[in-house]
């Protein structure tokens, strides 16, 4: 990743055609969803941050969310917040085929959708457990990270 980069993202600008995702690190769901995104997001969108990360906090910052909400994942796209179920689809919207095809279901109005997504959020450490620690890049994967 060339220099310039690296400092828009520290000051949390994102360049166009770029997308953050802020997840929780310490989630074993969380982090095999970043896993999926990281596989089958050739174009390399996105670019991601723990929330309990020092640039996953500042990004929350930046946007007024407290850096303590981890019952969700926030896609900052084009400068704007998404979370919940519409950060979900809008990822997946820009992953490898057959992906994309989930983004029909933005048509469901978010209050259900968003009780689906948050249902399993609640359930999500019971279910799949979590991590001692946040994730560590692949040396591969770490120029996609902003605190790596």
């Amino acid at each position: 990743m060339d220099k310039t980069f690296r400092i828009h993202l520290k000051e949390i600008v994102t360049p166009p055609n770029r997308s953050i995702i802020v997840y929780d690190g310490y989630c074993r769901l969380c982090d095999g969803s970043v896993s999926f995104v990281i596989k089958r997001d050739p174009r390399n969108r996105f670019c991601f941050a723990a929330n309990q990360s020092e640039q996953g906090q500042a990004v929350l910052k930046k946007f007024g969310i407290e850096a303590d909400e981890h019952q969700t994942v926030y896609l900052i796209e084009d400068g704007q917040v998404y979370r919940y179920s519409g950060a979900a689809l809008r990822i997946a919207r820009h992953l490898t085929f057959p992906w994309p095809l989930f983004y029909i279901f933005i048509i469901i109005p978010p209050v259900i959708r968003d009780a689906v997504y948050r249902f399993i959020a609640r359930r999500r450490t019971q279910w799949f457990g979590r991590n001692q620690t946040c994730r560590l890049p692949k040396p591969e994967e770490r120029e996609r990270f902003l605190d790596a």
